[in-house]
């Protein structure tokens, strides 16, 4: 089995990830028992200037520094569970120490399986303003769509005011729903959770649309590859086609 290694930026998303790839190892595995797997995390404090800045290749250096760190603790690839990050790990530069698996490729190739059309995406303010997920989801042939420039504000305040450190109040849920029927009013007939830690808050059970739960299909992938059942990805950084094994 493959050793795989989590490049954490956020913690409750990394942590969501790190747990979800050793449950679905031990209900296939046995008891106990998953493939090797290292997590490593430099504080989000690091990059978080450099987010307000627009300084992504700063943060890629970050990052990069994780994945080497990863790649020296014997991991064979990686997953970061963290939308956002891929904005920098996108750029172009030096290829990063390990391949990896691209957490929107693995949505939009999950939303195309189910035969969604019209997808909503929720996430921070830099991934819902970016092309990431357009370019993803359309790659298929799947419209996306983003909530409106309040909704927008709301959705990003509550991620970095509350989610990010692990709080998750019954009014935040409610404005997430709200903005999500909204979202369903306007045509969508899924919509992707694609800040890792939206899943904490927002159960596929209270969901008024069918969930794209990043962080989850982010583990099953993972957890796919380390069994080999996947092909292990070839992305080292920059650039990303439709395939993730590339």
């Amino acid at each position: 089995m493959e050793h795989l290694g989590i490049l954490a930026h956020s913690a409750e998303g990394a942590a969501l990830c790190f747990r979800a790839f050793c449950q679905e190892a031990s209900a296939e595995l046995g008891p106990y028992d998953h493939p090797d797997v290292t997590l490593d995390c430099i504080s989000m404090a690091r990059s978080m200037p450099a987010w307000e800045a627009g300084d992504h290749h700063s943060i890629r250096a970050t990052l990069a520094e994780s994945v080497a760190r990863l790649a020296r603790a014997g991991a064979d690839c990686f997953v970061c569970p963290d939308n956002t990050a891929h904005l920098a790990l996108e750029l172009p530069g030096e290829e990063l120490p390990l391949p990896g698996l691209h957490i929107a490729e693995v949505v939009a190739e999950r939303a195309a399986r189910d035969g969604y059309r019209r997808v909503g995406v929720l996430g921070t303010a830099y991934t819902m303003d970016s092309p990431l997920y357009g370019r993803a989801l359309g790659s298929r042939g799947i419209a996306a769509d983003v909530p409106d420039a309040d909704d927008r504000r709301t959705v990003h305040r509550i991620i970095f005011d509350e989610l990010v450190n692990g709080v998750f109040s019954e009014p935040s849920r409610q404005e997430y729903l709200r903005i999500i029927e909204r979202l369903a009013a306007r045509g969508c007939d899924a919509v992707a959770l694609v800040c890792t830690e939206i899943p904490l808050l927002v159960t596929p059970e209270v969901s008024p649309l069918p969930t794209l739960d990043s962080t989850r299909l982010l583990a099953h992938a993972a957890f796919e590859t380390a069994v080999g059942r996947r092909p292990v990805p070839r992305w080292r950084g920059g650039a990303v086609g439709t395939d993730v094994s590339r």
